[in-house]
């Protein structure tokens, strides 16, 4: 062999080793993160979730990489946003509702791990709550039950409050058994409702421009991921319009709502990074129950209440978690 072949077989060689060596490092798995609000909306729930994937041994930018989609409250677009990440071929699929029904639908093999307010049986992610079978499992709360415990706080504040409004975003396919159960709580009561709808930031304005028009004595919002990430315009909105309202996130109350009573979505999120790592380390879906997370937070505004003229129970009092004076 001449010299000149000789180099050029070895520059040969020498270009294929890295490559090599490429091929030989195991991939990083990812993580595509589907969530229907906006990132900024999302931001507050990031760190819990990021700690759970951490205690099951991942560090996103070291062992793990995150695709995010931000369907940025347009429910309509969640669908072409799973089939994103369905192409993307990422390694688990991490969604709360109704992203996680959109992600459902694109896939029947990439794993699933949803975080989600109403019951995921009657939502059709999984079969059973013990048993989810399929590619689903995830962390469900007790939002959607709470909704009538809501109502009947708002209650014990303003006995005299009647009729009562009641929030909801019409483009959430579960808006339908979120009413439903709040009417069958206001039966009990004797309470008369009003159904309200907003879907768009303009529109909630819009609501609350029209509260006096329809006289109501009080305001429940709805438990929905868009109204999630306006709770501190829900509560500024309230307290201008002087109505005593309810919301299930602490935030609608440290930001002048009367009253919150929810879930830690903290504590949620916590649980949905742990199964995400438990499903990057092999574990099935299928092999792992729907976690019920179960910490409920009350706060209560005393500052908004002196001002709305509102006298706070002191057995409810009581029974606060916090309360901001």
């Amino acid at each position: 062999m001449n010299r000149r072949g000789f180099v050029t077989l070895l520059g040969g060689t020498v270009a294929a080793w890295p490559i090599a060596a490429r091929a030989q490092q195991p991939a990083v798995p990812v993580i595509g993160l589907l969530i229907s609000e906006s990132a900024d909306e999302y931001a507050s729930r990031l760190p819990a979730f990021r700690q759970g994937l951490s205690d099951s041994g991942y560090v996103e930018g070291k062992n793990v990489a995150i695709e995010y989609r931000w369907a940025d409250g347009r429910y309509d677009r969640l669908p072409a946003l799973a089939a994103e990440l369905v192409r993307r071929r990422v390694t688990v699929i991490v969604a709360n509702t109704p992203a996680a029904q959109a992600a459902k639908a694109a896939t029947a093999t990439i794993p699933i791990v949803f975080s989600s307010a109403a019951d995921p049986v009657q939502l059709g992610l999984v079969g059973g709550l013990a048993r989810p079978g399929g590619n689903v499992t995830g962390v469900t709360n007790l939002s959607v039950e709470l909704e009538p415990k809501r109502l009947e706080l708002l209650h014990e504040l303003v006995p005299a409050a009647d009729p009562i409004g009641v929030l909801v975003n019409p483009t959430n396919r579960n808006a339908g058994s979120y009413s439903r159960g709040i009417q069958a709580a206001a039966a009990t009561l004797d309470l008369k409702l009003h159904i309200l709808q907003a879907s768009t930031i303009q529109d909630i304005d819009t609501v609350f421009a029209g509260l006096t028009q329809l006289r109501l004595g009080g305001l429940v919002i709805g438990t929905d991921p868009f109204f999630y990430g306006r709770s501190e315009q829900l509560g500024a909105l309230s307290l201008r319009y002087a109505m005593p309202a309810i919301y299930s996130v602490r935030d609608f109350a440290t930001a002048g709502g009367l009253i919150s009573y929810g879930d830690s979505l903290t504590t949620s999120y916590h649980l949905v990074g742990i199964y995400a790592g438990r499903v990057l380390n092999g574990e099935k879906p299928a092999d792992l129950p729907v976690q019920q997370a179960t910490k409920v937070e009350m706060t209560i505004n005393l500052k908004t209440a002196k001002a709305l003229g509102i006298a706070v129970p002191l057995p409810l009092l009581g029974r606060a978690d916090e309360v901001i004076e």
